[in-house]
Formats: structure tokens, C-alpha cells, sequence
């Protein structure tokens, strides 16, 4: 492989080892979506040797002891399951052929996160310390395919599929799909999203049980004096008096009372053993002006609580808003006004440099990694067809620009621009870039040997003014997904909220700072019902597994949504990413926001997001009720205070 083009010591310019490794390629059928009760039917391991060769192969049927639930998917009846080894008489042999090598997968965390379990049922752990998925390593190659389905991906790189929904089968592809990413990964040049994989038995990956919903609206507070009404949020300071605190949560519950882990500006009563407390609690109570009662009056209060106002099917308050509304501004705190994006003007952006001749760089030669068996019989890919006619006063439409170089400001106005005229603003070198602008300092960007290689169109900014570009050839069923504007709603289509809803979020390689995806499933007071409605690294999953966070690879990350299964008290999941360490938003540079059906199926929609210089923590994108409908809503608004205090003005205390 060739790497001449890259620059010395470069951090994120891939060496050729990366592409030659020990590779343990996975797939399993399983009985249901969630790997903490659903259980594996089949697996299947195919090992591949740093020279391309294959060194094993093993699939097995496995009798989970359970019901093997849809059967119309994968066909595995409970009578082709019978006499089938149990996981922990084959676990041995599988742990086998993963150690020391890289665990390969399409939607890798899914197969991870069943193997991690059924061998933590058997008392073992999963010797995998990497990861690669082939479906996040295609999102970062981005081919012109209709989806980055499987199947979709196999015809698109000449791989025949025999039986979709069979192990070893679906194995055997995966071979070929793999191989045909680590040529293209090459071909552009991009680092291979390995995933580190930590021990996925730890108690911080297995959830909570549930709390049990309210099914009420919160009323505020109670007037002096007065009863309390269901919906009202409580929350308990002390050891417990006469009560234990497990009753007097047990008996506000069952009353239809709200019981919260901390306090707020949304609390309505705080319930101590002592009213004189002067807990941390208490403290922010006397701060909010919550009121503070102590046990015996609260066991008094329950026994006349008035009738509250069921959760119904939520309005959107804000119809054809186009910025959000900000998050409520933490205690003792005034929220930060936000700083302004540039927006897009119609005088060109300052002139880079001239852009260098192009330099012939050898295209490095196709990477060895085994051929699938049997042996893939190529599959004619769609035929091409000219993209449909311009859109007036849209000329980018359909094309993904890349802009380099110049300060953070100019190149937020750029991107901007790119998307007032149609175009899709891109964050990182892929098979779909169609265009390149320079900016100032632009044309010694590390991937412009590439890109000449690759003989991209390059432009100055004053392109930007009023772009010429010659008509695209694109595959028939190609269809680019709906780019966003910053503020921009999208409805979601009607079956999203029974399946896997997807929002990803791309970055450029960061060396100086890691990035964080988080979300808050909050109500309509902008507050969640408690602290594990905090999706997090250290929380990766909601209780319920209505949210999940997955981590795609150390330039993105994904949350998956079961809408449907969402509490009704739930108005909103609000998206953010948060900095862990010094640099900040206009050091990272623009977030790439992507949502879509969770599947590998075409995106929705997408938007590029740049925070303006100092912020720390970036609210990316809003998923809410409106009506009976879901829609989303890309934010991209910056805050300078840290992930501690933003998670604080949604209700949630994060222990330090």
C-alpha cells in the first residue's frame, strides 16, 4: 500500500499494518434484539490470517432453552434447534478462534454485545479486546449504494449471497464485503474504525430494572397548605424515620406521584426526615424554593391525592420554530447566550492559495483478506443513470463538498454556504466527495495528495459565490438523504417508532481530546424522571433498552431508539456531545449528524453542525413527540459549561 501521499508521523493516516491483521469474522441469529434476555440460535466464525488466507472455519445450530421467537426471519424452529450443543459446550471452541484477534461483524455491537452475555451465562468472559464493524467502516467509505445493508453492500462489491438470515453464510459475505471496504478504506487512505471492547460483564453495561413510570403530567407545586396531586415530582432526603425509605417511595408511587432522584426547579415537594436538614438536597430546595415537608405529613398528604391529567399524545409547542429552544439553565447559573454560527453570505469567502498540481500517487493495491467461500461470482451492480435535473437555485444539489483550511469561523460559512445551495457539507475524505474547496492554508492539508490521486475537482472559496459543476453519474437507485439546515425538522416516516431508530454523529480523527454522544429522555418540563434516563458511556443503555448508545468507532457514535417502547412521559430524547478534556467545539470542528431507520437502511436525513469556539458541550439534535407522530430537529447549539452541569440543568447529578 501505497503511503508516500501521507504526511510523516501524521496520526490518523493508516500505516499497512492496519489493513493486515488477525481477523475473526462473526455472525449470529438470534431469538430477539436485546442481548440481556434474548438468547443466540446459530453462530459462525470464519479466521482470516494477516496475508489474506483463511485459517478456520466453525458454525453450529445452538438450543438456547428458550422460545426461539420469529421464526418467519431466521427459520429456526424449535425442532431444527432440538439435540443442538448448548453455548457453554461450544464456548470453548469459540473463545478459541476469537482470542488475539480482531472480532469482525455487520453491526458489529450487536454481535458483541449477544456473544458477551451468552458467555457470561456460561460463566466465561469473551476474549476480544477490538472490534470492526463493516457497517460503520462503509458509513466512514460511503459508497454510492441505495443502503448499507449486507446484501446491498455484497452486490455493490461483487459478492454472490446465497442465504440471508444463515450463520455461515452470511459469514462467507461478509468475507467479500470485507475485503472490497479495506480496499476502498485504502484507497481513501482512511484509519479503520477499531472499536477497543471492554469487559462487557462489568456491572456498569448491565442496566437497571426499570422504574415505574408516571402516568401523569407534573401539576407543579403544591399551593400552602394544600393536597397533593398525581404527576407531582418528589424527591426524599435522609436516612428515613419512621419509615424506611423503600415504603414511602412504594406508597408515593402507588398514589401516582413522581418520585425523582434529585431536585430541581421542576421538583414540587422534597420529603425529609428531618425538615431541618441540610443535606445537599435540601440546599438546592431552599435554593428553588421547593418546598420541604417532613415524613409524617407527606404519609398524611397520601392519603387524599387529587386526580392528575394523564399523559396524552404531545403537541409540539413550537410549531415551525427554526432554532430550539434552549435547555434550562443549571441552578444559581444564567444559561450561556448562545454564540453565533456565521452565517452564510453571498460575497465569496476569503481566496486560498492556488492549489498545487495534482501529483500522481500509485492507487496502493487491493488488500488481501481471504476470499469468501465459496467463491464470490460477481453481481451486476445498478447501471448507472445521470442524476436528475438541477434544482433551480440549488446547484450543489446531490453533491457532498469537503471544505479545508481557513479559522473555524470561515469554514462554518463555508459549510454553511454549501448547504444554502443544495449540497451536503462533508467532515471527512469519502468515496462520495464530488467537490473540494480551499481555504486559506487548505491546499496543505495531509489528504490533498490523496485527493489529487483521486482527481477530485478542487476549488478556490470565490467557487462558493456562484458554483459551475458538471452533471453527476450516479447509480439509478441512488438517493443521497435530506440535508438539514441548523434548526431544520424533518418528520420521522410513520413505522419509526415500532422499529430501531438510528442517530449517528461523526467527527473529524481527534488526537488531543475524546468526544462523547449522550442523551436525556426528558418530559415536557425539559426534565428527566431520573438519573437512569441518562444515557451515557457509563450508562450505556436506558432500562428499559428504549435507548442505546454504541460506539461505532473513535470517530463516531450512534444512539438507537425504540420510540414506541418510550414511557409516555417521555416528550423528547435530547442529543448531545460533550468534550472530555481541554480543546473545545471550535478545536474539533463541525459534527456530522445523520438519522436514520437503524438497519443499515438509507438515512433519513443529515446535517453538518459547527459549534463557533469555545464550547465544551453541543446539543446536536432533538427526537419528539408531535402528536402521534416523532419528528427530528438538528440543534447544533453550543454551551461552554462541561457535561456535568449541562446533564445538571436536565435534572441529573453525575457523582465526580
Amino acid at each position: 500500500m501505497d503511503l508516500a501521499a501521507a504526511a510523516p508521523g501524521a496520526p490518523d493516516v493508516p500505516d499497512s499494518r492496519d489493513y493486515a491483521l488477525d481477523w475473526a469474522l462473526v455472525d449470529v441469529e438470534t431469538s430477539g434484539l436485546v442481548p440481556r434476555q434474548d438468547r443466540v440460535l446459530s453462530l459462525a466464525v470464519v479466521t482470516v490470517g494477516p496475508d489474506g488466507e483463511q485459517t478456520g472455519e466453525f458454525s453450529t445450530l445452538v438450543d438456547p432453552g428458550v422460545d426461539p421467537g420469529p421464526v418467519e426471519v431466521h427459520g429456526l424452529t424449535p425442532e431444527r434447534l432440538r439435540g443442538a450443543p448448548t453455548f457453554d459446550e461450544v464456548a470453548g471452541r469459540v473463545a478459541a478462534m476469537l482470542r488475539d484477534r480482531v472480532l469482525v461483524a455487520h453491526n458489529a455491537q450487536f454481535d458483541y454485545d449477544f456473544l458477551a452475555h451468552e458467555f457470561a451465562r456460561a460463566r466465561t468472559w469473551l476474549p476480544v479486546t477490538r472490534r470492526l464493524c463493516t457497517l460503520a467502516l462503509n458509513r466512514r467509505v460511503d459508497p454510492p449504494t441505495e443502503n448499507l445493508r449486507l446484501g446491498t453492500l455484497a452486490a455493490h462489491y461483487g459478492v454472490t449471497q446465497r442465504h440471508a438470515h444463515d450463520a455461515l453464510d452470511d459469514t462467507r459475505v461478509l468475507a467479500g464485503v470485507l475485503r472490497g471496504s479495506l480496499r476502498e478504506a485504502a484507497r481513501l487512505g482512511l484509519p479503520l474504525p477499531l472499536v477497543p471492547c471492554p469487559p462487557r460483564q462489568d456491572p456498569q453495561f448491565a442496566p437497571k430494572p426499570p422504574k415505574t413510570p408516571c402516568a401523569y403530567r407534573n401539576p407543579g407545586r403544591p399551593a400552602p397548605g394544600g393536597p397533593l396531586t398525581q404527576g407531582m415530582k418528589v424527591a426524599f432526603t435522609g436516612e428515613g424515620g419512621g419509615a424506611s425509605r423503600a415504603e414511602l417511595v412504594a406508597r408515593a408511587v402507588a398514589a401516582g406521584l413522581n418520585v425523582m432522584d434529585s431536585v430541581s426547579r421542576h421538583t414540587s415537594v422534597l420529603v425529609a426526615d428531618d425538615v431541618r436538614s441540610g443535606s445537599t438536597k435540601a440546599r438546592r430546595a431552599a435554593t428553588e424554593g421547593v418546598p420541604v415537608i417532613g415524613e409524617a405529613a407527606f404519609l398524611g398528604l397520601l392519603a387524599d391525592v387529587r386526580a392528575g391529567t394523564p399523559h396524552t399524545a404531545h403537541e409540539d409547542v413550537r410549531p415551525g420554530a427554526a432554532v430550539p429552544a434552549q435547555p434550562p439553565a443549571p441552578a444559581a447559573e444564567t444559561a450561556p447566550a448562545p454564540v453565533a454560527v456565521p452565517a452564510p453570505a453571498p460575497a465569496p469567502v476569503p481566496v486560498a492559495a492556488p492549489v498545487p498540481a495534482p501529483v500522481p500517487v500509485p492507487v496502493p493495491a487491493p488488500v488481501p483478506v481471504a476470499a469468501p467461500v465459496p467463491a464470490p461470482v460477481p453481481v451486476p451492480v445498478a447501471v448507472p443513470a445521470p442524476a436528475p435535473a438541477p434544482v433551480p437555485g440549488k446547484p450543489l444539489a446531490g453533491r457532498r463538498v469537503l471544505v479545508l483550511g481557513g479559522t473555524h469561523p470561515e469554514a462554518a460559512a463555508a459549510r454553511a454556504r454549501v448547504t444554502g445551495l443544495g449540497g451536503a457539507a462533508a467532515i471527512n475524505l469519502s468515496a462520495s466527495v464530488t467537490d473540494v474547496v480551499l481555504l486559506a492554508g487548505g491546499d496543505g492539508d495531509r489528504r490533498m495528495r490523496r485527493i489529487a490521486s483521486l482527481e477530485i475537482p478542487t476549488y478556490d472559496a470565490d467557487w462558493l459565490a456562484a458554483p459551475a459543476v458538471a452533471p453527476l453519474v450516479r447509480p439509478a437507485a441512488w438517493q443521497g438523504p435530506r440535508v438539514l439546515p441548523r434548526g431544520g425538522v424533518v418528520d420521522l416516516p410513520a413505522g419509526a417508532p415500532e422499529a430501531a431508530w438510528c442517530v449517528s454523529a461523526g467527527w473529524a480523527q481527534q488526537t488531543t481530546c475524546e468526544i462523547d454522544l449522550v442523551a436525556f429522555l426528558v418530559d415536557e418540563d425539559e426534565q428527566v424522571a431520573g438519573d437512569e434516563d441518562f444515557v451515557f458511556y457509563g450508562a450505556p443503555e436506558s432500562p428499559g433498552g428504549t435507548v442505546r448508545l454504541l460506539t461505532d468507532g473513535p470517530t463516531e457514535q450512534s444512539l438507537v431508539l425504540t420510540l414506541s417502547a418510550l414511557p409516555p412521559g417521555v416528550h423528547k430524547v435530547v442529543i448531545a456531545a460533550a468534550i472530555d478534556g481541554d480543546p473545545n467545539f471550535g478545536d474539533v470542528g463541525a459534527i456530522q449528524v445523520t438519522t436514520g431507520p437503524g438497519d443499515g437502511a438509507a438515512p433519513l436525513a443529515q446535517s453538518a453542525l459547527d459549534a463557533a469556539t469555545t464550547e465544551r458541550t453541543l446539543l446536536l439534535a432533538e427526537v419528539y413527540r408531535r402528536g402521534p407522530l416523532w419528528r427530528f430537529r438538528a440543534v447544533g447549539q453550543g454551551y461552554d459549561r462541561d457535561l456535568t452541569r449541562l446533564a445538571r440543568a436536565y435534572g441529573v447529578d453525575i457523582t465526580t
